[in-house]
């Protein structure tokens, strides 16, 4: 597909919303800032009617805000609970667009697709009941890079995904939209509906395009119906349903539709030569006579995707989008420092810190009450707002902790010395993304009798090379000492805040007990209690096999240990690295 074609999808998504904005859910737009997005905006601006609210939700939103409850202000100028309306319940009738949806809180996006599910605001909450209409569509502004994401459960609900990233300025024209058209649509939306046929059509071809939400085949045929109500058809025709299929379920295809060959073809039959010309004279008139309508359907998918995006179809049958990986560490929670995470009632101690707005919307319902009490008890002097400490609400915030990846390396025997090279590489290796992720990396080898700490964790790079260069090999394998050794290293790092990942290399073979003694019974009964302990303490782990061969006491030593068990033993440091990656995402 085109970059004309497909900013030409794009002005057609952005007319079609404009005419059905709560029955087609939205617009998903994938697009990092620029003039291309900008004009698109502009041309979809035109399209809406001039008296149709536009509201536009900020990024960090408090919940008063976007749900409604409570009038702070307005409450204690009267003395008495006063509601305001949301930006959810403002945007009743209109469209809501939100800036920078890959980063859009979770709670947020809950709210939005709650309330556009039930079309209603129901808010309890400050002492208020409230029930207030919410139709409205969404223009969800997806800024992400490779891999961040805008909410799953959002875009699902938005019919429209459009990627302008592709598009170059030249090739987004000017389109003049026609307000009379587009209002005229909107009127004759409501004498349109599908019919059964078309709808197990498109059924059909959601599922041959591996589409397992309901809403996408719903979503296309409300489009469906916009595209004849602004074709001004008398009903939703072939065309209509093709167009809605190219529009919404194109984006949203996982795997290529497999075509189906009849297993026995059947032997045309002779016809005289002047039934066979008119024959094929009808068939080349109309191409689609008879053809069934969900293969119309998945040609026109086929024909908006990508040949880059057909390849990759053909050769996996699932697509998987992850979000950015980012800090690997856990979320703790915290009265005094990191992203607020809102309020709980409280007192003030240990640095905690009061929140006054909503201390004092918390105080603000009682205070008709607290003014009768005090007027009951003869008390002539008393502050205009009565603040009890049940009111106090105390702000909470929540960070992400540093992470320390453990390297717990087999360095016994010759077979341990060949993946010695490969431990360098991969500790370097994610030394490098530790500058991006401000995580720390640590090195623990284990031969002869017992472990070392080769590597106090750290982000230095010079001092990994330096530690690494010197690292012996041969001897026993106590592999029980090694995972004692990252028990204990990781326990200290939990105790600092952090949050430890343990990656063990070895070949699962213990033959040297804790006490140092030899004898392979003892030494893996030892190695396995080493390694429940790494489970009881909840601790994240991979176990990396790099015996040639690799037999049952790996695995067996992974189930014990809870962790994530890694067949490589032909794994070099690139993929070792992207193991450990994948393992803390």
């Amino acid at each position: 597909m085109t970059a004309a074609l497909a900013w030409s999808d794009a002005v057609t998504a952005a007319q079609l919303f404009a005419i059905d904005p709560v029955g087609t859910g939205g617009v998903l737009v994938r697009s990092r800032a620029g003039p291309v997005r900008d004009r698109w905006v502009t041309i979809l601006r035109a399209a809406l009617p001039i008296s149709q609210p536009l509201k536009h939700l900020p990024l960090h939103i408090a919940d008063g805000r976007l749900l409604g409850g409570l009038d702070l202000n307005a409450t204690l100028l009267a003395g008495r609970p006063v509601a305001e309306r949301g930006l959810l319940a403002e945007a009743d009738g209109g469209v809501l667009m939100v800036a920078m949806a890959e980063r859009l809180p979770s709670a947020a996006a809950v709210h939005i697709t709650a309330a556009m599910d039930a079309r209603e605001m129901i808010v309890e909450r400050d002492g208020l009941s409230l029930r207030m209409p919410a139709r409205f569509g969404v223009i969800a502004l997806d800024e992400g890079l490779d891999d961040e994401f805008a909410p799953g459960s959002l875009g699902d609900r938005l019919g429209f995904h459009v990627d302008l990233n592709d598009i170059p300025i030249r090739e987004a024209g000017e389109f003049a939209m026609d307000r009379a058209a587009i209002s005229a649509a909107r009127e004759r939306l409501s004498t349109l509906r599908t019919n059964e046929k078309q709808a197990e059509a498109m059924c059909t071809a959601a599922a041959a395009l591996g589409i397992v939400s309901l809403r996408a085949p719903m979503l296309a045929l409300r489009v469906a119906c916009a595209s004849a109500a602004l074709s001004a058809h008398d009903e939703v025709d072939q065309d209509d349903i093709a167009l809605a299929a190219r529009l919404v379920l194109a984006p949203r295809a996982l795997v290529f539709p497999q075509e189906q060959e009849p297993e026995h073809p059947e032997q045309p039959q002779e016809q005289p030569p002047s039934e066979s010309a008119d024959n094929d004279k009808a068939d080349t008139d109309n191409p689609d006579l008879d053809r069934a309508l969900d293969e119309v359907i998945l040609a026109a998918v086929q024909a908006a995707l990508p040949p880059d995006v057909l390849a990759a179809l053909r050769g996996s049958s699932m697509r998987s989008r992850g979000r950015s990986q980012g800090k690997a560490g856990a979320l703790q929670k915290s009265n005094k420092r990191g992203r607020p995470a809102g309020v709980s009632r409280g007192e003030l101690r240990g640095g905690a810190k009061l929140n006054v707005i909503e201390t004092l919307r918390a105080a603000a319902p009682w205070q008709p009450l607290r003014r009768r009490e005090a007027a009951a008890s003869g008390e002539t002097s008393r502050p205009r707002i009565l603040i009890r400490k049940d009111d106090f609400r105390i702000s909470r915030f929540k960070q992400r902790t540093e992470t320390t990846t453990i390297f717990v390396v087999d360095a016994s025997g010759s077979a341990a010395l060949h993946r010695l090279a490969e431990a360098k590489g991969a500790v370097e290796l994610l030394l490098a993304d530790c500058y991006i992720r401000r995580d720390q990396v640590a090195l623990i080898a284990f031969r002869g009798s017992a472990a070392e700490l080769l590597l106090p964790p750290t982000r230095s790079l010079a001092r990994a090379k330096r530690s690494l260069a010197g690292l012996p090999g041969g001897g026993g394998t106590p592999l029980a000492a090694g995972l004692d050794a990252a028990f204990a290293l990781s326990d200290s790092i939990r105790r600092k805040g952090q949050t430890p990942t343990v990656i063990v290399l070895t070949d699962g073979r213990a033959n040297i007990a804790r006490d140092g003694s030899q004898g392979r019974p003892r030494a893996e009964e030892d190695a396995i209690n080493a390694a429940r302990q790494l489970r009881m303490a909840d601790i994240t782990t991979v176990l990396v096999d790099t015996s040639p061969r690799p037999g049952a006491s790996g695995g067996a030593l992974a189930k014990e240990m809870g962790a994530r068990y890694l067949t490589m033993p032909h794994a070099d440091a690139t993929t070792l690295s992207k193991a450990v990656l994948a393992s803390m995402a």
